[in-house]
Parts: structure tokens; sequence; C-alpha cells
């Protein structure tokens, strides 16, 4: 791809909080693996549902409900088209990755066993450890960690020592949150496949970034969450083959999600509705298809390619700097660099870094495994998204030096 070719200042034009001042700086926004920013023609989604079709949904006869309705559903069939899954009822709404993970967990909840074992990657955000040692505690299973090695990758030798015919479930992220690294999910879930096990693959930090097969990759369920990908917060997709989420029970009780109600017994309705129960986030659904347009409007593609060239270009600024380590050397990931400078605490730059105008994350991201792996108490972590630039990563690498010189 020719960079000459991709517009980002025509792009960035669609983000007025990049024109905002912090400090007096103008702002520079690395920290998109935390939530990426939100692009005017998904922001004017939101106002338009508020402004002209405010009503709920699936309830009523009249036009604002017929309205939302056909929205709502509508952005239902863009996420089902753009993941490529099988059918529309396979595509449920949740409040973010978080809850999608939550709802498998807590149905495994009634099927699992003492003599069941989990597999889960030390590679995972704490919400794809969390509720499986929950689900382990109420069930008596057992949780297993497949392991990663020095450069940040998942030791796949050690996966095949882990399965067993006792492994029921296994989940690993798509991309490490905290190092970037992209993990060979294919190869996991076919290897999990040989022995019965399911599948849940944490994608809230691959969507945004290159195009995701669901059918392709043949994965049991998928997560992921709009506010990774230029669309709200509050808002996620929980994606499982049909016959895997009628088989788990309701995740909770209310309305929209029955079929029949006394108070002799109350039958569930079908899928999708069985786990959206009560009224949804439905601007946040139908600003999610919105998201998934604007994102196609630019291609995915051209998103990967430009994002990468960020990616090297910010890691040779970087190695170039006396003292730093970076963490997470794979060379199969995304636009994240995790990175500490020797002898200093990556708060005091962070917060020398934010008086600049510049935001980045510093902390365990919520991967505190992968610290303790390394034996540290946190990074610097510094995300791109295709509306950063190359001179945004030249004033961070300068004010990067002044700050360590200043605290040094």
């Amino acid at each position: 791809m020719s960079f000459k070719m991709f517009d980002v200042e025509n792009i960035r034009s669609d983000f007025p909080i990049l024109n905002k001042k912090v400090n007096g700086k103008k702002l520079v926004y690395f920290d998109n693996a935390a939530t990426s920013q939100t692009p005017t023609q998904v922001i004017d989604v939101i106002s338009n549902y508020y402004l002209n079709y405010n009503s709920n949904i699936h309830r009523g006869v009249h036009f604002l409900s017929q309205q939302a309705t056909e929205l709502y559903e509508g952005a239902r069939e863009k996420l089902k088209n753009h993941f490529n899954a099988k059918l529309n009822s396979e595509i449920i709404f949740t409040s973010g990755t978080t809850h999608g993970i939550n709802i498998v967990s807590s149905g495994y909840s009634e099927i699992l066993s003492e003599k069941d074992e989990l597999i889960v990657s030390e590679l995972e955000h704490h919400s794809n450890i969390v509720p499986w040692q929950i689900l382990c505690e109420k069930t008596g299973s057992k949780l297993r960690v497949l392991p990663m090695n020095d450069i940040g990758e998942l030791e796949l030798d050690k996966f095949d020592q882990l399965l067993n015919e006792n492994t029921k479930l296994v989940f690993v992220n798509h991309v490490s949150n905290a190092l970037g690294t992209i993990n060979p999910i294919s190869e996991i879930i076919s290897k999990a496949h040989k022995y019965g096990a399911k599948v849940l693959i944490d994608g809230a930090q691959a969507s945004a970034h290159f195009k995701i097969d669901l059918q392709n990759l043949d994965v049991d369920y998928y997560v992921t969450s709009a506010h990774k990908l230029c669309g709200p917060t509050g808002v996620g997709m929980l994606y499982g083959k049909k016959e895997l989420l009628e088989m788990l029970p309701p995740y909770q009780g209310g309305g929209e999600m029955i079929d029949q109600v006394t108070f002799e017994k109350t039958t569930y309705a079908d899928l999708p509705h069985k786990f959206e129960a009560g009224t949804p986030n439905i601007a946040g659904c139908i600003a999610f298809g919105a998201a998934i347009d604007y994102i196609n409007s630019i291609g995915l593609d051209n998103i990967n390619s430009y994002e990468n060239h960020l990616l090297q270009y910010a890691t040779e600024k970087l190695n170039s700097i006396e003292n730093v380590k970076i963490y997470g050397e794979s060379d199969n990931k995304t636009s994240v660099i995790s990175f500490n400078v020797k002898g200093i605490h990556p708060y005091d730059i962070g917060s020398i870094l934010d008086k600049m105008g510049i935001a980045v994350r510093t902390g365990q991201h919520c991967a505190q495994p992968i610290m303790d792996f390394f034996k540290i108490t946190g990074t610097l972590r510094i995300s791109f998204a295709f509306y950063n630039t190359e001179k945004e990563i030249d004033f961070l690498i300068d004010t990067l030096k002044k700050a360590i010189k200043i605290l040094s």
C-alpha cells in the first residue's frame, strides 16, 4: 500500500476530539487499545436516533417502534455480514466483551463437573480469566494455564500437553491488549476441536485492526466491543454457534427474552432474544452498526497496513533510546507497544507525557499475570489507530527523551 494514498489528514477531520487541547497542547491520543475515538459519522447516528426514532423496540405497532426495531435489527445484520456469521440469530448484543464472556461462563456453570478441565492462556485480560475462575469455584472444574515465552508468544507445544479428553473449554485472546501479540487462534481452535473442546476467543483487540471471518475460523464463541472500533461504549457482541447458544440457559430473566410467562412456568424466546433481556442500548447498537460501516468505508486492509507501518516506525524510534525495554517482541503483532525505561517508574513518565497532551496508558493493563511473568509492576503502553501519524510519534519520542532526562 502506498501511504500517500492513505489520506490520514482527511480521516482525522472525522474525529473532532483530535483537535482538543490538553494542558494547552494539541491532543496526541495513543490509548486506542483502551478505547478508540468516535467519528462524527457514528456520533450523528446516536443523535439522530434520539431526535427522530426514540422508542422501545420489538414491542409496538406504532411507527417509531417499528423504525427503531428496523434500525436495531439492521445493525445486527451488519455485524453478521462483517464478521461472516452464518445467521443473524448467532449475533447477541451485549454491553461489551466482558458481558459476553460472562454470559458463556454463567451458562456453563450448569454443564461442567469436577472432572472437567478448562484452559486459559497466560496472555489474557482479567475479563477472560476471572469469570472462568468463578466458574471453576462453582463447578469444581480445574483451570489450567497455557504459558507464554519471553517474546510474548504462547508456547503451543505446551498446549498439546495440556489438552486431553477432560478439556471442555479453551479461552484465548485473538490479540494481547498488553503486548499486541496476535495469537495463532486457527491452530488453537483446530487442536481443541480434536478433543471435543469448545473455544471462546476474546476479539476485543483484534476487531479494529484486521478482518475476522467467524465461519472460516470455525470458532465456537467470539466476543468484542464496539468502543474498540470507533463505536460507542456500553455495547458489544457475543457470537456463538447456534446449537451452542441454544444449549446455554438464559443469562438474565426479564422482558423480551421470554416466550410465555405464567406463575407455573415460563418458556424462553428463540435466539437471539433469549440473551437480550430488558431494554437494550438501542442507540448504541445502531451506532455499532454505523461504526462497522465507517471502518469498512476505509477498509480493514488499508487500516492494517497503515497501522503496521506506524508500529514499525515507532518501534525503531524507541529502540534507539538508551535503557528502553520493549515487552512483546513477536513478529506477529498489532499496533501496540508496551515498554519501560530502566530506573524510572512508568507512571512518572506517563504524567509528564500527559502534561504535553500525549495520552498513553500506564500500569498493568488488566493483565497482571503478564506483568508477573516479566517481574515488573507495569509498563507504558502506546497503541495506535489509523488516525495517528508519524508526526505524532516524533513528538512522543522527543517528549519521552525530555522526560527521561528530567527523571534520571
